[in-house]
């Protein structure tokens, strides 16, 4: 057992010893574990990277224009469905007041 992973607290992964069944059990594991875009919350990162705008522009949009954003900690997330419905309705078209 000199290649165990620790997938999460309360379970242990020993990868299979041939090649095609690795990469199969790898694949199958990064789908299962990693969530969709339309699940996970975005960064602001993230976020400016998609709408093709600069990180200030989004904190700018968040404090006068009312965009969607949730703060967690010191850090603001975003979901891609409230975005998409703001940039829809017509918010992200004004000029800043």
């Amino acid at each position: 057992m000199a290649h165990e992973t620790k997938i999460r607290r309360w379970t242990t992964f020993t990868p299979p010893q041939n090649t095609a069944s690795a990469a199969f059990c790898g694949l199958f594991l990064l789908r299962r574990l990693t969530p969709s875009v339309q699940d996970r919350w975005l960064s602001v990162e993230e976020l400016a990277s998609c709408l093709g705008i600069k990180r200030d522009t989004v904190y700018k949009w968040i404090a006068r224009r009312n965009m969607p954003a949730h703060k967690v900690g010191r850090l603001w997330k975003f979901r891609k469905e409230e975005i998409d419905g703001w940039v829809r309705s017509g918010a992200a078209s004004g000029r800043d007041k």
